[in-house]
């Protein structure tokens, strides 16, 4: 493996070294640059997933009536307590208007008992007031006694009475606004199970509703890759356009698959373009294989492929130096280096294909460096200048 390496590199290096001009006429390559990093990182191994919605199921009616309007079609968005359907509401109105007139009979009724108890008290005061006196009657005293009980009591049922109806008129309100039928939650209409025109019982399904605010992740793992994943660990995985995300874990759900031998696990992620995801949508998960080791990582853009392998190049005093070098697994923009380099060699990443070997850098945001042939030029330049200074003194 070493010797494939080094021949490699001396062959990348001849096919480098015919350069146009000598490095010291050419110009400053303006480029970026990034050291190499030791990293942890673990062998992983691709899982496939998918997007589950959090939130799905049907909208259902909360009353039995027959579907006066359905406002909404497939593929409509909805918000949350926005009106889907109409059912009929005429019997309902009714039975609301009838409950409120039962309030107010409650209410008068009342009233009446309030006034009778009033009198009957009225009435017990006076006699009350005789019983010194000759004219003091006693069975008539009792029966005022027993009259101002009575009075109290048709008052207690008369507040009774109007709570029941209070109680009424509420259900009867309730049950009317259950004709509107409304969004639980922001989503999107899957599927219409109700017309216009239609009957429906309570609990009915009206509409399919499924949120794409609540998607998470969930993916069939190994038994055997589990022993060293827990909830809050990160991993990487990817859509299916490719884009790398991180998602952390949520749940194992305790339920295995016998014919897989694969355990379900929820993870959750900041989901990008919500608006472009579905659900059962794929996505791959990337799994560690291995513990992690220590590694050193190069950015991604510093890899050029040339016709005898990978390489990159390095600033090595200004210059620009060819290097080959073999790669392991990427993990993000980092890609692990086997062989080739070693921590904070700097290596180019930005304008690197458009250098040969030998060519001076000048680092991007650097002063840039001083060419050493404009150095002999100015030396010379000066040179007869001060010959001709020492001649005219001389005369």
């Amino acid at each position: 493996m070493r010797h494939l390496f080094v021949t490699s590199y001396l062959l990348i290096a001849a096919s480098l070294t015919i350069v146009p001009l000598s490095a010291s006429a050419q110009q400053p390559s303006l480029v970026g640059v990034d050291k190499v990093r030791i990293e942890s990182m673990s062998q992983t191994v691709p899982v496939i997933g998918r997007l589950v919605a959090q939130q799905t199921g049907n909208v259902s009616a909360r009353i039995a009536g027959p579907v006066d309007e359905l406002m909404v079609e497939v593929g409509d968005k909805v918000v949350k307590d926005q009106v889907i359907a109409k059912l009929n509401a005429a019997t309902l109105k009714a039975d609301r208007d009838l409950a409120a007139s039962e309030v107010a009979a409650a209410t008068s009724k009342l009233g009446t008992f309030q006034a009778r108890l009033k009198l009957a008290g009225q009435e017990l005061k006076r006699l009350e007031k005789l019983k010194k006196s000759a004219a003091f009657n006693k069975s008539r005293y009792e029966d005022a006694i027993q009259n101002s009980s009575i009075a109290k009591a048709e008052v207690s049922q008369a507040r009774a009475d109007i709570g029941t109806a209070q109680a009424r008129l509420k259900r009867a309100e309730i049950n009317l606004a259950y004709t509107e039928i409304k969004a639980p939650y922001d989503g999107i209409i899957m599927s219409k199970e109700t017309e216009t025109g239609a009957y429906v019982a309570t609990g009915d399904a009206v509409v399919t509703l499924l949120s794409r605010e609540s998607l998470e992740i969930e993916v069939d793992v190994p038994a055997r890759r589990l022993a060293g994943i827990k909830p809050g660990m990160e991993f990487t995985l990817s859509l299916t356009d490719d884009t790398p995300l991180l998602a952390t874990i949520r749940a194992i759900l305790p339920r295995e698959n016998p014919l897989t031998r694969t355990r379900p696990v929820r993870l959750t992620a900041k989901l990008p373009n919500q608006d472009t995801l579905a659900n059962n949508q794929s996505i791959t998960l990337l799994v560690p294989a291995g513990p992690k080791r220590e590694v050193a990582t190069v950015h991604k853009d510093a890899i050029i492929q040339s016709p005898n392998g990978a390489m990159v190049f390095l600033n090595v005093d200004g210059n620009a130096q060819p290097r080959p070098v073999q790669l392991g697994q990427q993990v993000g923009e980092r890609i692990e280096v086997i062989y080739g380099l070693k921590a904070e060699d700097e290596v180019v990443i930005r304008g690197n294909e458009r250098l040969f070997p030998g060519v001076p850098l000048q680092i991007n945001g650097a002063e840039p460096p001083v060419e050493q042939d404009k150095i002999e030029e100015n030396t010379a330049d000066q040179a007869p200048k001060e010959d001709l200074d020492k001649s005219e003194g001389a005369s």
